[in-house]
């Protein structure tokens, strides 16, 4: 059996993880649209994301799609709104 040398690279996303009402979290990658996955605890939910955001990467690699870059300055914040 021959082995392809594969250069694999390390990317880091932000991920979101919000409180399900019916328990466990539901967790969104913002730079990555459409990539959500939720697990019952928050560990199964990281662990869920992980694999959500290299199966996103491997088909965006397989369709030959370049893969965006996050940021290193963003800014999360709490916006008041009245209404």
């Amino acid at each position: 059996m021959i082995k392809k040398n594969i250069k694999q690279k390390n990317y880091n996303f932000t991920a979101i993880f919000e409180p399900a009402e019916e328990g466990g979290y539901v967790v969104y990658i913002p730079a990555l649209p459409g990539c959500a996955t939720q697990g019952e605890t928050f560990e199964e939910a990281e662990t869920m994301a992980k694999d959500a955001v290299e199966g996103y990467l491997k088909t965006m690699q397989d369709l030959k799609e370049e893969i965006p870059v996050e940021s290193e300055k963003i800014i999360i914040s709490r916006i008041p709104a009245l209404v």
